[in-house]
């Protein structure tokens, strides 16, 4: 028992260093300083350390919950719009045609700026024929490429 009694008391010594106050003070320099002493001679304050706030568990699984259903929902709408309509043959050989012509456009826009950017510009006229490009750059790779 004795013992026991011992080690409490040097755990209880050894953890009164952790509430003791932290002061703040600046010196003749403008040099602000910290420490767990305060000054002898300088003005001070204490600084009021504020103690971690925690959030409960409880409400960590709650918003869990919500995004997990959020994430169900989001995916079923895309499911369902994702669901290919029943066309006709003839339908969906217009619909690859004009999607074709709209690329090749594309291409054709494409090449024309290239030529145009090596063919030698004024700075303005080759901000303005990158800005193109790269606009026609992305719809391709958006219509084209990814769609």
């Amino acid at each position: 028992m004795p013992r026991s009694l011992a080690v409490f008391f040097c755990i209880l010594l050894s953890a009164s260093p952790v509430f003791a106050g932290v002061y703040t003070w600046i010196d003749d320099q403008g040099v602000a300083h910290f420490s767990d002493h305060p000054p002898a001679k300088a003005p001070h304050r204490e600084v009021d350390i504020q103690p971690v706030a925690t959030v409960p568990m409880s409400e960590n699984l709650k918003q869990g919950r919500r995004v997990s259903e959020i994430r169900n929902d989001v995916q079923n709408v895309l499911s369902n719009s994702d669901r290919p309509v029943k066309t006709s043959a003839k339908a969906r050989a217009r619909e690859r045609a004009k999607h074709e012509k709209t690329c090749d456009r594309y291409r054709q826009q494409l090449e024309t700026i290239q030529s145009q950017l090596r063919g030698g510009y004024s700075n303005d006229r080759g901000n303005s024929l990158r800005q193109r490009r790269r606009v026609v750059s992305q719809k391709m790779s958006r219509e084209c490429i990814l769609g």
